[in-house]
């Protein structure tokens, strides 16, 4: 049997392009810096291969149609709590993107240390 933890735990992704700046750097990298600082529990940026946004414009990594703007997404799941002011934090960073948010449950895979710290994350959550 499998065992899901029921934490209030959110999924956030952030959908940007791979050209988006802030202060000078990559956004995906002035956010994933600042989702550290904020003791979030991890975060993945992904590189997107092919897509489109709003724009319909389609950005490819195909060397026939070479973009210089593929789509980035950065996914993070933790505490509802701190998703939301993460979100706070981020959203101001952002000129051009979207975010979503979803609920998510966790299946646990680490020590029982890792799961502990987690736990008592959610006993302190307001």
């Amino acid at each position: 049997m499998v065992e899901v933890e029921h934490w209030n735990t959110l999924r956030l992704r952030i959908y940007i392009g791979e050209n988006d700046r802030w202060n000078g750097k990559p956004l995906y990298k002035a956010i994933v810096e600042k989702l550290r600082e904020m003791d979030i529990a991890g975060a993945t940026v992904y590189r997107g291969i092919y897509g489109f946004g709003k724009k319909s414009r389609i950005h490819s990594s195909d060397i026939m149609r070479l973009s210089t703007d593929l789509p980035i997404v950065i996914e993070v799941v933790d505490r509802g709590f701190k998703i939301e002011k993460a979100i706070c934090e981020i959203k101001p960073m952002i000129k051009d993107g979207m975010i979503t948010v979803e609920p998510t449950l966790v299946v646990w895979v680490g020590t029982e240390e890792e799961v502990k710290k987690f736990e008592e994350d959610a006993v302190r959550e307001e």
